[in-house]
Parts: C-alpha cells; sequence; structure tokens
C-alpha cells in the first residue's frame, strides 16, 4: 500500500513521515505541492513544519497549492488524509476540518513530550488504538492552539469528533484541550503533536505515534470500517514497551523496551516530578583494558631541531649620529608676509624665491 507525503517548501518532517510510513510497511510516496497527480497513493500525509506564506495565517496560502484541490477531491471519495501540525493547519485552512490553529496563548514555541488520551478512535487513522489509551508523543509549535466558537466545539463533543486530548498539561492553550479532530466521515484527522517522532525508541520517548500509521493500513486492508468499533477482522499485532500498549514494530526497527515513565517537561506553574531512572536504563560503565591504552611514544633527541646560533654580521648596527638628518635651520622657513597696502605694488609683497633664500642662510653661517 503507499502513503503519499506531500511536501511543501519549508516542510522539514515530511522525510520523518515517510520513515514513520516505511517502518509500519508501508511504500512512501513523495509528493511535491506544485503537482496536482497523487500518482496512486492510497492516503495522504500533510507533514509538520512550515508552508509558504505562512506569515500571513498558517497554512493560508498552502490552501491554495495545485496538490490541495487534488487532495480534496480525494478526500470527498474517502481517501484517508492525515495533518500532522502544520498539515492540521492547512486542512482548517482548506475547510476541510472546523476550527483554526492559532498563536500559542502564552506566546512561546512549545517543544516538549506530551501526554495524550485518545477519545475517539474510530478514524482511518486510530483504529489500532483503545479509547481511553495514553500516549507520550513530541509537540513542537508556535501557533498550535486550537479554537472555534462554542457552537463548533459542541458539535465536535456531540460528533465524537475530538480525537485526542492534552493531559497532564495543555502546552499551547488549546480550547478543550484538542489536540487532535477528525472529520464526520472519519477519513480526515488531523493533530498538533507529531506522531512520525515516535515511532523509534532510539529517536522518540516512546513507539505510541506508530499506531497513526499501522492503523490507516489495517483500515486499507479492510480489517477495520471508519465510525465502527476498532479492530474488527484481524488487528495489527500490539507488542508492549512498558505499561503503554504500542503498534507493531517491523523487524529491522529498533524497537527496545521504553521506560514507562516519561520525560515530560512541566509548564510553568505545574509541579515538577522527576521520575526515577530504573537499574535496566542505566548504561553500565565499561573498563578499559590496558591493551587498549595507547603508549606514550618517546621523542627521539635527533628529532630535536637544535638552536641556531645568531651569527654577528647578521645584526643590525645602530645608526650613527653623522647620518641623522639635522632639524631645518628657522632661517630656512617662509618668513610671514604682511598683507599689501593700498597702492602699493604686489611685487614687494611676492615671496622671495628658494634660491635668494639659500644665499641668505650661507652669509649667515
Amino acid at each position: 500500500m503507499k502513503i503519499g507525503v506531500v511536501t511543501f517548501p519549508g516542510s522539514l518532517d515530511d522525510g520523518d513521515a515517510a520513515r514513520a510510513a516505511r517502518i509500519a510497511g508501508a511504500e512512501a510516496v513523495r509528493l511535491w505541492h506544485a503537482d496536482p497527480d497523487l500518482h496512486g497513493v492510497d492516503a495522504i500525509v500533510l507533514p509538520g513544519g512550515f508552508s509558504y506564506g505562512d506569515y500571513l495565517r498558517c497554512g493560508a496560502i498552502a490552501r491554495f497549492a495545485p496538490v490541495m484541490e487534488s487532495i480534496k477531491k480525494a478526500a470527498a471519495d474517502g481517501m484517508p488524509i492525515l495533518g500532522i501540525c502544520n498539515g492540521f493547519q492547512i486542512l482548517c485552512e482548506a475547510h476541510m476540518l472546523p476550527g483554526a490553529l492559532t498563536r500559542n496563548q502564552h506566546l512561546h514555541f512549545r517543544n516538549r513530550d506530551q501526554r495524550l488520551c485518545m477519545e475517539d478512535v474510530r478514524s482511518s487513522w486510530t483504529v489500532s488504538y483503545e479509547s481511553g489509551q495514553e500516549l507520550l508523543i513530541p509537540v513542537k509549535n508556535g501557533e498550535g492552539c486550537f479554537v472555534a466558537d462554542e457552537r463548533t466545539l459542541d458539535e465536535l463533543e456531540a460528533n465524537g469528533q475530538i480525537v485526542a486530548r492534552y493531559i497532564q498539561g495543555n502546552p499551547n492553550g488549546s480550547m478543550r484541550d484538542i489536540a487532535a479532530i477528525r472529520n464526520e466521515a472519519g477519513n480526515v484527522v488531523g493533530i498538533m503533536p507529531h506522531p512520525e517522532h515516535a515511532v523509534e525508541a532510539l529517536t522518540g520517548p516512546s513507539l505510541d505515534g506508530l499506531g497513526f500509521f499501522t492503523s490507516v493500513l489495517n483500515h486499507l486492508a479492510g480489517g477495520s470500517a471508519v465510525g465502527s468499533p476498532a479492530h474488527a477482522a484481524e488487528p495489527v499485532e500490539m507488542p508492549v514497551a512498558g505499561s503503554v500498549e504500542i503498534s507493531f514494530v517491523p523487524a529491522g526497527a529498533n524497537a527496545r523496551e521504553v521506560p514507562p515513565e516519561s520525560r515530560v517537561q512541566p509548564q510553568a506553574g505545574e509541579e515538577t516530578i522527576r521520575p526515577e531512572v530504573p537499574a535496566s536504563a542505566i548504561r553500565p560503565e565499561v573498563p578499559v583494558p590496558a591493551s587498549a591504552i595507547r603508549p606514550e611514544v618517546p621523542v627521539p633527541a635527533s628529532s630535536i631541531r637544535p638552536e641556531v646560533p645568531v651569527p654577528a654580521s647578521a645584526i643590525r648596527p645602530e645608526v650613527p649620529a653623522a647620518s641623522i638628518r639635522p632639524e631645518v635651520p628657522a632661517a630656512v622657513a617662509w618668513p610671514e608676509i604682511p598683507p599689501a597696502a593700498e597702492g602699493e605694488s604686489n611685487a614687494a609683497h611676492q615671496k622671495p624665491s628658494l634660491l635668494g633664500l639659500k644665499d641668505d642662510a650661507e652669509e649667515q653661517a
């Protein structure tokens, strides 16, 4: 199955999203924002980062990209679409999802490992999760505050369109702690945290984000219909890492066990609880064998450069006093010439020639 990943001029997480799709077992297809051809993909990810025109409003210009017209038509036909961070903003600007993403309420960029609680898991991107399941996924945004009018928020609640909420602290001030929503059909999902950064234990705080990508493969394979209870037919295998149930990691992926405690950085005003590091997670010190220590190599005397004496002929002698240029006597200086009175000839006030001054100086000597 093919999952397309769209690249906008400032996308920076498109490579991560493509890697997450490959780890889940899909073929990642790179799509360009200016190309309306979707190249036969089965699902599409709008990744995080930046799209052109974000200085006006995030996603406000990207919604007019040629690829977005094709995506809107494909979504209307039921194709699964996932918008992550900036992709979530683009989906809202394109009116594929309700509400809008605005500047964080505290006006600061927030980068932390964030805990989420899954609520409605009937979308095509969340069928591998359980309702109420807690996830640990990185969040990094400056305009991640989800806002909508009260009527829209009530409709999202009533229709079960809130996919996930922030717990243990709201990182950006989103209304009703909303972290992810879906459309009524369940095939379009927008999420502000980054599940593609939580698919490998080596680089992420957990493997909790991989379920978004295995879910869509499960859905496309007919494992679960959108809007129906999750895990119909044959579910995706769900091993356990710590105390959090996660999606299957294929062979070759880094799947070491992750400690259940998080690295969540609490916001100002929250109680700071530093989890204890389990002994199994502490890397033991490895003694260095003596054979691996490089011995000191003595410097042979022959390699030391001897000092070279400076010959007396190379020393510059002092300059004798006779060669010093004497000061010019005052008699040689030009005398001051008073201004000519009316009626007098200018010739009487002309400067004497240098030759005349020289003769006068010789007479005085």
